[in-house]
């Protein structure tokens, strides 16, 4: 069978934030690459989650607002597909679209950023740690309750602007939105996930593009990566079975080595005084299994007791 020949021409939509710029321009070359005869432009465009920045996330709709008007360009024939950071894209994605690639995870830690500290444990008392994150902000007080955790919106850029001001005495970001900005010399302290568990999906790129674009999800092909591909659909089917959104404090993180998945798990009360762990560990070679091992620890979370974090997320 002849292989499916690429695009003469696609476009990305892009968030115009400079690290969305720079996942574009990653995918943008990656393609080329790929395909020397397809010529690949970006669309910039800004999302309501760009424009309010005066209130939490999880107060104004999630982190689906930054990706809205990114589908509208694909929708309408704009752009042919739109790059994101997985963690930022719903469990659910409308219908109509697909994620056609997810490419090589970065670092999926969270880091410690400070201008006079070096962890979190050397941190004065009522030091304030700033994050956008319920899932950071409940492990942070479970573990350091004598820190006062709060919200910060923005860019990388924005963030570490506000730090530099004055405004927090440390802040805590994606280890993988700081090196792909080549800002990774911020970096104080790499979070293990046995202190911060990652966010589902943390630290990799998902190519979205419409399911009926078969010659856009065959260009894509070649910059699926299995392992990451697998354990991102493990830790995406564990948060979906258990209602995780911006409004709920969940964590997973799997990895995936010679055929076998290990997932771990984390759901909380904001003010970490309530934490349910959990993990799980079997064979697997497809999607299929990776997306029953994530529904597998949800089902365990919710024989012991998870179904009360609604009611307090």
């Amino acid at each position: 069978m002849t292989a499916p020949v690429a695009p003469r021409r696609l476009t990305i939509a892009t968030r115009e934030s400079a690290l969305a710029m720079w996942q574009a321009e990653h995918v943008r070359a990656r393609l080329e690459s790929l395909h020397p005869g397809t010529s690949v432009e970006l669309l910039g465009l800004t999302t309501q989650g760009d424009r309010v920045l005066d209130r939490p996330l999880a107060t104004i709709g999630g982190k689906g607002l930054f990706i809205k008007e990114l589908e509208a360009a694909m929708r309408d024939g704009r752009a042919d597909l739109a790059v994101h950071s997985l963690k930022d894209v719903p469990m659910d994605l409308p219908e109509g679209f697909v994620l056609g690639a997810i490419t090589a995870r970065e670092d999926p830690r969270d880091a410690l950023v400070a201008n006079a500290h070096d962890s979190l444990d050397t941190l004065p008392e009522n030091a304030v740690v700033g994050t956008s994150s319920l899932r950071r902000e409940a492990q942070l007080r479970e573990r350091h309750p004598r820190l006062r955790i709060e919200s910060l919106r923005g860019n990388v850029n924005t963030r570490l602007r506000k730090l530099d001001e004055g405004g927090y005495t440390a802040i805590v970001l994606a280890a993988a939105g700081l090196k792909r900005l080549g800002l990774g010399l911020r970096i104080r302290a790499l979070l293990d996930p046995d202190q911060s568990l990652p966010a589902p999906g943390q630290g990799a790129l998902a190519i979205e593009c419409r399911s009926d674009r078969a010659d856009v999800i065959a260009a894509l092909r070649p910059l699926v990566d299995s392992a990451t591909t697998f354990a991102t659909t493990a830790e995406r089917a564990f948060s979906r079975a258990l209602g995780g959104s911006c409004q709920m404090p969940l964590a997973g993180y799997a990895e995936w080595e010679e055929d076998r998945l290990w997932l771990r798990g984390l759901i909380a009360s904001r003010d970490g005084c309530d934490v349910l762990r959990g993990e799980i560990e079997g064979t697997v070679g497809d999607v299929a299994a990776a997306e029953a091992l994530g529904r597998a620890l949800a089902d365990d979370f919710l024989a012991r007791g998870a179904h009360r974090f609604a009611a307090v997320a």
